[in-house]
């Protein structure tokens, strides 16, 4: 049986490649995900599954979970294929999401965005590792298993979901609309580690108030953008505090386990007036089994902290908007990282790495929302995500997609 999978895989490396390049072409960028979604939707009936194409509806709209800037779903489908099992089997989703980030300043890159050029055993393109590379990898252990005829017993769930990169629209709106399972793997970048845990994330806007005066004379008034300067240090102690206590050996070789990164500042509008205003948008990370609630409290009791009596007068206004991801973790133990560690080991002779992630998924979402487990785990490395020219190794998605059709025999009962 490996030995029909490794030659299958050898075979169609040019399939993979092909089709990799297909979606790498497409913008699919949050708003504009129905054309890659319509070749995913080939890719499905091709292989003859049950296909489910929804947009978000009100249910999603007005979940408590739901955190998108809009509300107009309508050239960002979902697309769901269903392999349904002859019974007994564990059910098992595979999601990955279709969205990517803009391609930022096309001067920063050597090739096209959107070019999905393959030089030196790289595929280029935005979106190739952050997840299109993934995808395929999926799409082409499900091209296995039916060339092959491998049947099994346990419901396999392909999920090609929009709007991850801005906190999980997609994926909320497929378990609103039932899809559930005995475990979910998601394979985002993860340069072929198992990250059972991932942190959370927060947007968060800090509105720092001054009194304004003639720059002449400053001192008449107080500068916004000098009393955020104590604003930021009292972040950066918090974030200090919040990481000290997390012990967890999954941890141990990221610097900073739970980053809270300032992204954006802005204020005055006069370069001979003290600002009488400043804003600071950015990030707070949320450790694995934090409440988002308890998360914010922290934050408003650092801010409440500041030693200043400007600001104990004018308190700093926080307000949390925008993108959040939920947390998440699965005990190390849980049976679907046991079945890639073995099959990981047989096929590569490595040993299998098992950390935390550094940044969100929405395996959160899964879990805490669709009492589904899920399991990160995927080709490609978060290093060029989101950069110019970012690529994946093609033996690295090649290697992935042999793995998962291992994972998916065991883990659906096929061995058994």
């Amino acid at each position: 049986m490996k030995e029909e999978i490794n030659k299958w895989m050898m075979l169609h490396r040019d399939y993979g490649i092909e089709m990799l390049q297909r979606f790498v072409r497409c913008d699919s960028v949050q708003g504009n995900e129905a054309e890659v979604q319509e070749l995913v939707q080939s890719e499905l009936h091709q292989l003859g599954m049950k296909v489910d194409r929804f947009t978000p509806g009100d249910e999603t709209l007005y979940h408590p979970a739901f955190c998108a800037n809009r509300t107009d779903f309508t050239q960002s489908p979902n697309v769901v294929g269903v392999w349904q099992g002859k019974g007994g089997g564990r059910s098992l989703i595979l999601n990955g999401h279709i969205d990517v980030v803009p391609p930022g300043n096309r001067s920063d890159w050597e090739l096209e965005p959107y070019s999905g050029e393959v030089k030196n055993g790289r595929l280029y393109g935005r979106g190739a590792t952050d997840m299109k590379g993934g995808n395929t990898a999926m799409l082409l252990a499900l091209k296995c298993l039916k060339d092959l005829n491998l049947p099994l017993n346990g419901d396999l769930i392909f999920e090609s979901v929009v709007e991850e990169e801005s906190g999980g629209t997609g994926t909320l709106a497929a378990i609103e609309r039932g899809y559930h399972a005995d475990a979910a793997l998601i394979p985002e970048p993860t340069k072929m580690k198992v990250f059972p845990k991932q942190q959370g994330s927060m947007w968060f806007r800090i509105t720092v108030s001054g009194r304004g005066a003639h720059g002449g004379t400053r001192y008449e008034g107080v500068s916004a953008l000098e009393k955020s300067l104590s604003v930021i240090k009292a972040i950066q102690l918090l974030e200090e505090q919040r990481n000290n206590r997390i012990t967890d050996s999954l941890y141990e070789n990221i610097p900073i386990p739970v980053p809270i990164n300032i992204g954006k500042i802005s204020g005055g509008d006069w370069p001979s007036s003290v600002p009488d205003q400043v804003v600071l948008e950015g990030r707070m990370g949320v450790i694995p089994g934090e409440e988002l609630e308890d998360a914010k409290l922290d934050m408003r009791r650092a801010l409440g902290a500041i030693e200043d009596d400007w600001l104990t007068d004018h308190p700093v206004e926080i307000e949390w908007f925008g993108a959040r991801w939920l947390p998440g973790e699965v005990d190390e133990d849980h049976p679907l990282v046991g079945v890639i560690r073995r099959h990981y080991e047989e096929v590569t002779g490595k040993d299998l790495v098992i950390e935390a992630s550094p940044w969100g998924t929405d395996g959160g979402l899964l879990q805490e929302v669709g009492n589904t487990p899920s399991i990160i785990f995927g080709p490609g490395e978060t290093a060029v995500a989101h950069f110019a020219n970012e690529y994946i190794e093609i033996d690295q998605m090649m290697l992935a997609a042999e793995l998962f059709v291992h994972i998916i025999l065991e883990w659906c009962d096929q061995y058994k």
